[in-house]
């Protein structure tokens, strides 16, 4: 029986926005990912989770809300329920402790040019490939020295790889949502199941 092939997605989600579900659905069909899951972040090392803004807990609350029941797409609590900085090395070495699976790590093409500073970048290739999206105003494709002659034109299911998905088409960020959600609008970015949550409990008015 082949190992599953999973598509692993961390960010804050703060709050979760249409541009992280295409992403979702873009590299389910792109890599024939059996499942793709959702990583929020306990406490981000290279951008903090605003003071006020929705803790942990809330935030995969907010996040379990835009993913349907019963699909390939799943929440991955790790890092909140472990706690302190998130290093994506620290979770690839949790995950591939606990199962055995293709791993592929999504990310945009903005983050390509800070991956070797990451924590350990050598080891996550050991453990996963990359999948990056092209994101606006980041459409270039040079690839730091770590990652030269990684790139595929299909993921093999393997760790080390590097493949290009297609872009999502949508040019959402996180702080700009918030800013908006903090003069009272309703962002149109924002799927209507959470924005409910968010008027609901009462978040970043």
């Amino acid at each position: 029986m082949k190992p599953m092939r999973v598509g692993l997605l961390g960010g804050t989600f703060n709050p979760p926005h249409f541009g992280h579900l295409k992403l979702a659905e873009i590299a389910l069909e792109e890599l024939g990912l059996d499942q793709v899951r959702f990583i929020p972040t306990a406490s981000p090392p290279h951008k903090p989770v605003p003071p006020g803004d929705p803790d942990g807990a809330a935030r995969i609350r907010l996040l379990g809300t835009a993913l349907a029941a019963g699909s390939p797409f799943l929440v991955e609590p790790l890092e909140v329920l472990r706690g302190g900085t998130s290093f994506t090395v620290d979770t690839l070495e949790a995950l591939s402790a606990r199962e055995a699976c293709g791993w592929i790590w999504l990310m945009g093409s903005d983050q390509l040019a800070g991956f070797p500073a990451w924590r350990r970048p050598g080891r996550i290739l050991e453990l996963a490939s990359l999948a990056v999206a092209p994101r606006p105003g980041c459409p270039g494709r040079d690839l730091p020295e770590i990652l030269a002659g990684r790139a595929r034109a299909r993921w093999s299911g393997g760790p080390g790889e590097l493949v290009w998905l297609s872009g999502t088409g949508l040019d959402l960020a996180s702080t700009e949502l918030r800013e908006e959600l903090g003069r009272g609008e309703n962002p149109d970015g924002i799927p209507p199941q959470v924005m409910a949550a968010i008027l609901r409990e009462r978040r970043y008015r």
